[in-house]
């Protein structure tokens, strides 16, 4: 036997994970032994099989299933990369949704719930006419700050194709969106060039209710408060409407 071998609880110690752990690595195939002896079944490591552990054990303090740790650790540096952002972008849409019902259950329970409704302080923007990519979902309150992070984020990258964002992105509520309530929200890019922005709505289709419109030029109501809190937020409970009939924006 090689005497760069380790012993199992030698490898362990060096990798520092059990050898519960590296057992059941080796049982789903995400770090077997490099010798397993035939006659008593010890398992022996290589020392160059340190940082291949060490990264099983990283990604498991990130929650990571070892089926997806199994995935990654086979891809190319990145290929890797890439896997881990979309794990972590999953998780941390997962938790502002969670974070989002946690808010509303602790109003709700400790009996302010309908006080979350009446705090907004309403002010007027100015708004030019412009041309809107969009994407509308029927969403309840718990749903809304992942849809919205993922739709912006989605029009955004397609105003490449329709001459840029020209403006600041919004969200148009165009009905109450709450725990019981489901919108529809829409959430609205700026771009530049019509023609090519509706040669782009075209190519989508109706999976996500994507569409182009001119958004009206004129003054609409928007609750100051929930600006403030945009960058978190990104959302308030309740939609107004102006007295020419056009939902406010978020």
């Amino acid at each position: 036997m090689d005497d760069e071998l380790l012993t199992i609880g030698a490898f362990a110690a060096r990798a520092r994970l059990s050898a519960k752990a590296l057992r059941l690595y080796d049982r789903l195939g995400l770090l077997s032994p490099a010798h397993v002896d035939e006659v008593s079944g010890y398992r022996y490591y290589r020392a160059d099989q340190t940082e291949r552990a060490r990264l099983v054990a990283l990604l498991r303090q990130l929650d990571m299933p070892l089926a997806r740790i199994a995935e990654l650790v086979e891809a190319d540096g990145s290929d890797a990369a890439e896997l881990l952002a979309a794990y972590w972008t999953a998780v941390e849409t997962r938790i502002a949704g969670q974070r989002t019902l946690a808010e509303y259950l602790r109003a709700r329970l400790s009996g302010r719930s309908s006080e979350m409704y009446g705090t907004f302080v309403v002010e007027t923007v100015e708004v030019p006419e412009q041309v809107l990519i969009t994407e509308t979902r029927h969403t309840l309150a718990d749903e809304l700050p992942a849809w919205i992070g993922a739709s912006l984020g989605r029009l955004e990258e397609a105003a490449g194709e329709c001459g840029g964002v020209s403006a600041a992105p919004f969200v148009v509520y165009h009905a109450e969106v709450s725990m019981e309530s489901d919108g529809p929200a829409e959430a609205c890019v700026p771009v530049a060039d019509e023609a090519a922005a509706r040669a782009w709505a075209a190519r989508q289709g109706r999976a996500r209710q994507t569409a182009v419109r001119w958004n009206r030029p004129g003054v609409w109501p928007t609750p100051a408060s929930a600006r403030r809190r945009s960058r978190t937020r990104r959302s308030w409970p309740r939609s107004r409407r102006s007295s020419s009939g056009w939902p406010h924006r978020g």
